[in-house]
């Protein structure tokens, strides 16, 4: 057994799930240690914890309060109806047991449905607030979620500006990227439209995009919060989908009556994840390529 299966196998058992006889671990995770539990019945669960393999890679863990959130936004995102989103067996200080779901279908059929899904999400939960209850994470960081009435403030200080005082940020971006960042927040009344809040997932690239056992489309590891749909829509955008989902963005547009300009909003939405990935992991994956591309228009000229 490896590393990071005994260490979740440990877990689980002394957070009372001693008829768990076996975990393989998972891939592809960024934040924690993962793997699918099975249990004595022949059922299984997937498990994640932070420690570990996820420890020594991605630095300290964050709040105790982090898999609490994340159940949290779970429920949320599946209250709200259609998204489904797996089921919470058990969510602890230190531990997420959720049911299993299944890799997406990569169909056109299947991405037909998480258009209706996410259009019936982001039109049927608006909210006069831009925020969340209380903070919740991204990854290993705190998204700070405080109420604001004004999107344009909300997102410039809590979604790109906050990410400036993280240490790899600070040693990546110098202070022309900075400047250009502050003007871009300061000019984003006249860069972006007027929209409402609603619930967002809040980390919604290709990658937590599932499925359940009967082909429905499934969400995990969000990072809730009531602001701008675009921003889902940009981390879709901008995370390599699939040749299928093609027809997603054509629907999803006439079903939630965007513009013919969203595409040009994208890059600038999506600062927020690269600014994200820059701060959390080393190599930055090109996030800061594109954050600098996304500034040149903002810097000042000689």
């Amino acid at each position: 057994m490896t590393d990071s299966a005994s260490f979740l196998l440990q877990r689980l058992h002394a957070a009372g799930l001693t008829d768990v006889v076996a975990v393989e671990p998972a891939t592809g995770g960024l934040a924690a240690t993962a793997g699918l539990a099975r249990r004595g019945d022949g059922t299984s669960v997937f498990a994640k914890a932070f420690g570990d393999s996820s420890t020594e890679s991605f630095g300290e863990p964050p709040s105790d309060e982090a898999f609490a959130t994340e159940a949290e936004g779970l429920t949320a995102l599946r209250e709200a109806g259609i998204v489904a989103t797996p089921d919470i067996v058990l969510a602890d200080r230190g531990l997420l047991v959720l049911s299993v779901l299944r890799p997406r279908p990569d169909t056109g059929a299947f991405w037909e449905r998480l258009a209706h899904a996410l259009a019936h999400l982001h039109t049927t939960t608006r909210h006069p607030r831009f925020g969340w209850h209380r903070d919740n994470w991204l990854g290993r960081r705190r998204q700070v979620n405080t109420w604001n009435d004004d999107g344009f403030a909300f997102f410039a200080q809590h979604r790109l500006l906050r990410w400036l005082d993280e240490r790899r940020v600070q040693e990546t971006l110098d202070a022309a990227d900075r400047a250009a960042l502050e003007r871009l927040c300061d000019r984003l009344p006249e860069l972006l439209p007027v929209r409402p809040a609603c619930l967002t997932h809040g980390d919604l690239w290709v990658q937590n995009v599932m499925a359940t056992s009967d082909g429905r489309p499934a969400l995990i590891d969000p990072a809730v919060s009531y602001t701008w749909a675009e921003v889902d829509l940009a981390h879709l955008w901008t995370t390599a989908p699939p040749p299928e989902a093609h027809r997603f963005f054509e629907l999803y547009a006439e079903l939630t009556g965007l513009d013919r300009d969203w595409r040009d909003r994208m890059p600038i939405l999506q600062l927020r994840q690269h600014l994200a990935v820059i701060a959390q992991f080393d190599p930055d994956r090109g996030a800061a390529d594109l954050v600098r591309t996304t500034l040149a228009p903002f810097r000042r000229r000689p």
